[in-house]
């Protein structure tokens, strides 16, 4: 895909490239915000700016397609691609703004590494960043196509239909559409863009897993409330003022873990608000009687902050060959002691040829992958979310 004149060129700066590209996202990100204050405003999740995130997820993914290309020319990293393209299209990206990326960034990259962007240095990375953009940009016009929705054009007001408080800090929030069409459908384990306006002006956006089945008329979303600011603007504003009659502004669902309800045994593993795909995922086993073997895996602080225990629980019940097993930093009494603290699967039977799902913070899923590495399930076995910026990005 990378011609050979480039290839010899990005080969020879990807180090230098490569030390550099933290310093050249975080001038990247200055340059358009200064330039394109609207777009912090309303596009990009000023949490993950303010905390570096967005800035380290664009470094990592940069580097990791400029090093797949330069060892694996004949091909492309299209799970990282897929991954990306699917928040993209929650957030309605549209082609054009490519550009104006394009712009900034290499804006940026002159900035920083100064003299050492020769004028064949800056045609081979050019040709990088095209490449990946175009193939970005094609992924996602499939995806809106598969919506029947123009690019961009992602976006609904959806009513409340009802509320119910999860925990002290989770609520779960009952959506149909506004206009009284039907729902658009999702897989189980895909997510949703939710848009609110705040006093300030500001249209800010976050995404939040599915937790109901598919089918139905409804659409549920369970969201935990975050502290601080901006991190935890937009749930905070859910929580606080959200109520049954509301309207929300809510995107098309998109998102690439989804489930593959196969004959091969599966293994739901999460942390905290991650049970949100998960259940998800158990209502849509359940409601096909799914019959071949399901292991549940949860770790939370303590059942009284466990979201949808419930219906974490007893969908698993429905499923007759399914075991749910949940670790508390603080347990009740009468809680298992082998199963306080972090997971632990070492004592968890997991069947050859096991589908593994993952859902949770970065820490948590890293030592359950690695675990189920260990008892043997392949490294393309296992499937993980992340709520914000894919920091693992480069790593699998």
């Amino acid at each position: 895909m990378l011609s050979e004149k480039s290839t010899a060129t990005v080969r020879a700066t990807l180090p230098a490239v490569g030390a550099a590209i933290g310093t050249i996202t975080e001038r990247f990100y200055e340059r358009l915000f200064a330039a394109r204050p609207d777009l912090l405003r309303d596009l990009f999740n000023r949490g993950n700016q303010a905390a570096g995130l967005q800035k380290q997820a664009l470094a990592g993914s940069i580097a990791a397609f400029a090093t797949h290309l330069v060892d694996h020319p004949d091909d492309r990293p299209d799970v990282m691609l897929n991954r990306i393209a699917h928040k993209h299209a929650s957030l309605g990206v549209t082609a054009g703004q490519y550009e104006t990326v394009h712009r900034h960034l290499f804006a940026a990259i002159a900035e920083v590494l100064g003299d050492g962007v020769t004028a064949e240095v800056a045609e081979a990375w050019d040709e990088v960043y095209w490449l990946m953009a175009n193939a970005l940009i094609a992924i996602e016009a499939r995806l809106y196509a598969e919506r029947g929705v123009l690019a961009g054009d992602v976006w609904r007001e959806w009513t409340v239909a009802g509320r119910t408080e999860e925990t002290a800090t989770c609520a779960t929030f009952r959506l149909r559409p506004a206009d009284g069409a039907p729902a658009p459908a999702f897989r189980a384990g895909q997510y949703v863009s939710v848009q609110v306006q705040l006093p300030d002006g500001a249209r800010q956006i976050r995404q939040y897993s599915l937790s109901s089945a598919p089918g139905g008329e409804l659409r549920s979303i369970t969201v935990k409330r975050v502290q601080g600011e901006p991190d935890g603007e937009v749930s905070g504003h859910l929580h606080t003022h959200l109520r049954e009659g509301d309207r929300l502004r809510v995107s098309a669902p998109y998102g690439d873990l989804v489930l593959d309800t196969g004959e091969a045994p599966l293994l739901l593993a999460s942390a905290g608000i991650g049970c949100t795909p998960m259940v998800s995922m158990l209502g849509q086993l359940a409601a096909a009687g799914h019959r071949a073997p399901v292991t549940v895996v949860h770790a939370d602080r303590s059942p009284g902050e466990h979201a949808l225990r419930e219906a974490h629980t007893a969908l698993t019940a429905e499923l007759p060959d399914a075991a749910a097993h949940f670790w508390y930093e603080t347990p009740e009494a009468g809680h298992p002691a082998e199963r306080t603290g972090l997971v632990d699967l070492t004592h968890v039977p997991v069947a050859s040829g096991t589908r593994a799902y993952l859902c949770g913070p970065l820490p948590f899923m890293r030592a359950v992958r690695t675990q189920l590495l260990a008892k043997g399930v392949r490294a393309a076995d296992v499937h993980y979310e992340v709520f914000g910026p894919d920091l693992w990005l480069a790593q699998d």
